[in-house]
């Protein structure tokens, strides 16, 4: 939306003296009489502009009008999100700062409102929170957060074994959940934890021979733990 006053060079509280006067001096230099067909364009914005401000109720009009316009043109979402302050907001807000490349900042925000227990699928449609838990996932893994990661994973599994949405990507993953689980997730946790990890990884997927390993893994971790008689 064209902005009168900037184009007529007046200010908004500009007299209809003054918006004229504005009028005259840059229509003698645009005007195609003086200057040519080249400027045709110009001077007739430059009309609209002067229509639209020197008379009194169209010019009330215009303002309303540019206004609303100008309040949508500097409309920030990150800022509105964060001024609700709602669950919902907060779940927009996180996976807002994701796709915007702000990990830091969306990783905050998640562990301000809860971290592993704000849950995603209580505050967005299904394949907004799945897509941003599984972005969410991937960070903290790569910041060295595999333990959350961890959960966040195992629970989108789940999620996904009961009914598909990643569908072809499930495979991808499946590795990934596994690489998590074979490379970093056990430094970050006691015994006790390892186990309820391994248990999480029955029944979301894997093969036999994959869910034999886990509760190999139990088993030798439970030995590990046992008080000697």
């Amino acid at each position: 939306m064209e902005n009168h006053y900037k184009l007529l060079g007046v200010k908004p509280g500009a007299s209809t003296a003054e918006i004229k006067k504005a009028f005259r001096e840059k229509a003698k230099k645009l005007h195609p009489d003086i200057t040519g067909s080249q400027n045709a364009e110009a001077m007739q914005r430059l009309i609209k502009a002067y229509e639209a401000l020197s008379d009194l109720e169209h010019r009330f009009r215009y303002d309303k009008a540019y206004e609303a316009y100008a309040n949508r043109k500097n409309f920030d979402y990150r800022t509105w999100l964060k001024e609700k302050g709602d669950p919902s907001s907060m779940a927009k807000l996180i996976f807002y700062e994701l796709l915007h490349l702000e990990e830091d900042r969306a990783i905050e925000i998640w562990r301000e409102n809860g971290g592993l227990a704000f849950n995603f699928n209580k505050h967005m449609d299904r394949e907004d929170w799945m897509d941003c838990q599984y972005i969410l996932a991937e960070e903290l893994d790569k910041k060295g957060f595999s333990f959350e990661a961890f959960k966040l994973m195992t629970a989108l599994l789940d999620e996904e074994m009961r009914r598909p949405y990643f569908r072809l990507f499930t495979p991808e993953i499946k590795l990934y959940l596994k690489a998590l689980v074979k490379t970093r997730l056990r430094s970050q946790v006691d015994d006790e934890t390892w186990i309820d990890c391994m248990e999480s990884m029955m029944g979301i997927g894997f093969t036999k021979r994959d869910e034999a390993v886990y509760k190999e893994s139990i088993e030798k971790t439970l030995r590990k733990t046992e008080v000697p008689a």
